[in-house]
């Protein structure tokens, strides 16, 4: 008995998963190309012999691709070649180590699906050129190039204008054979019409109303001659571009609210590098009062809204159909701004039953307005059910004289007298209400 035990508690609970341990390792490791060693998140291959003539691969047995975060690779010879399809599967891949290694062509998409690549290593390879396009996109802290037998051409000097503008930690000694096999420092490298682009984007007032459209002209020069292309990012309104050699135009139609704050660039790209020019647009529109909700409780009584307008909208309260007046016991709080979108809460310290009611928020600016109402209620009356009371009579108001907020210039008005309801009360019910106030 005491053995079945032994074998069916936590030890051998401890072996199964050690038994599992194991069998994982042995699954990557068939795995793992020839030459290689592979665990979850790495790969290394450094054995010459007998080496690799492609890159690395795992098969579709193994892990999952994109669990893997380093590949190293040295001393491979017969490795030549990135095509552009090697790399895509390795999309959280961050570390790229190639080295004493005989890779002389990279494919220009070869990195196009890994953007958390954050270094790479190609020193002592046998690449002649390398193309700025490869690493365009990608936004690396890292990149080693020493000892590869690049040629003297306009095509390398991105890598001079990178190591002008972006230093990394350590100063890379990187050289060029000129048409006499002569070793030349890439820092002292001078190419005749061979430099950066401009960009000069000509924007009239981007401020402008919702609905309407508007016409960006933009002009690039360069040697070699630029491309031009827009950057719109996320750019919700309908747009269009014609381009023609180093002059383009954007048209933008029937402007959206939503790409109020977007930025929009006109870029020039060459064999060198790029330059661009941006502007921010910015979209006037009637408020919207997008969210209104009856009140929460937490540390104070919140009524929450959302107000989205451009120029920010003045807010008004109501409170039974009157102007609702603002003190430090009930005031509107904004607590998140996002550009055009104002996230608050009207805000009531200890509210009584006096303070049920309809309360309606009115949002206004020079382009039109927006309400919205809604019902509160935050306790019963005293000596009554705590509950809503449709038959009490009408209340009088008077005003407290408090000073507006910086929001709205608004009043705050109170019950003047008891109700005669509770007059008419018995005198028991009379006295628990006049010790309650």
């Amino acid at each position: 008995m005491s053995s079945w035990t032994r074998w069916h508690g936590p030890a051998m609970a401890q072996l199964w998963g050690f038994c599992w341990l194991i069998v994982g390792f042995w699954r990557a490791a068939l795995a793992c190309p020839t030459s290689c060693k592979c665990s979850a998140s790495r790969i290394w291959c450094s054995d010459p012999f007998p080496g690799i003539v492609a890159f690395p691969r795992l098969e579709s047995t193994s892990a999952d691709p994109e669990n893997i975060t380093e590949i190293y690779i040295a001393n491979q010879k017969r490795l030549e070649i990135i095509n552009e399809d090697d790399i895509e599967a390795y999309v959280g891949l961050k570390n790229l180590t190639i080295v004493d290694s005989g890779l002389k062509f990279v494919a220009h998409k070869a990195f196009l699906k890994n953007n958390n690549l954050q270094h790479i290593n190609f020193t002592r390879n046998k690449l002649t050129v390398l193309s700025r396009k490869h690493f365009r996109h990608l936004d690396l802290s890292e990149l080693i190039l020493v000892g590869n037998p690049f040629t003297c051409s306009c095509d390398i000097m991105w890598i001079k204008t990178l190591q002008e503008t972006k230093p990394s930690p350590e100063t890379q000694d990187l050289y060029c054979l000129d048409e006499n096999s002569k070793n030349i420092s890439l820092a002292n490298l001078q190419i005749s019409h061979c430099g950066l682009p401009s960009a000069n984007l000509a924007a009239p007032n981007l401020t402008v109303e919702e609905g309407k459209s508007i016409t960006l002209t933009c002009s690039v020069a360069g040697d070699p001659v630029p491309n031009l292309y827009w950057d719109v990012g996320n750019l919700v309104s309908k747009h269009m571009n014609e381009t023609s050699h180093t002059q383009g135009s954007l048209r933008i139609t029937n402007i959206s609210s939503d790409d109020s704050g977007k930025q929009i660039s006109c870029v020039a790209e060459n064999l060198v590098g790029e330059d661009q020019d941006s502007v921010n647009l910015t979209v006037h529109f009637a408020p919207t009062i997008t969210f209104l909700e009856s009140p929460t409780s937490d540390h104070h009584w919140c009524i929450p809204f959302t107000v989205k307008g451009n120029p920010k909208p003045a807010l008004q309260w109501f409170y039974n159909g009157a102007i609702l007046n603002e003190s430090k016991y009930i005031c509107t709080k904004i607590h998140v701004t996002n550009h055009t979108e104002y996230h608050g809460c009207l805000q009531l310290d200890n509210p009584t039953h006096m303070n049920n009611g309809d309360y309606k928020l009115v949002a206004k600016n020079e382009y039109g307005k927006d309400e919205k109402q809604i019902s509160a209620h935050f306790m019963g009356w005293p000596g009554i059910d705590d509950g809503a009371n449709p038959n009490y009579p009408d209340v009088i108001y008077e005003d407290y004289g408090t000073a507006a907020n910086d929001i709205g210039d608004t009043r705050t008005e109170v019950m003047k007298s008891l109700p005669q309801m509770l007059l008419t009360k018995p005198v028991g019910n009379i006295s628990r209400s006049m010790l309650w106030w």
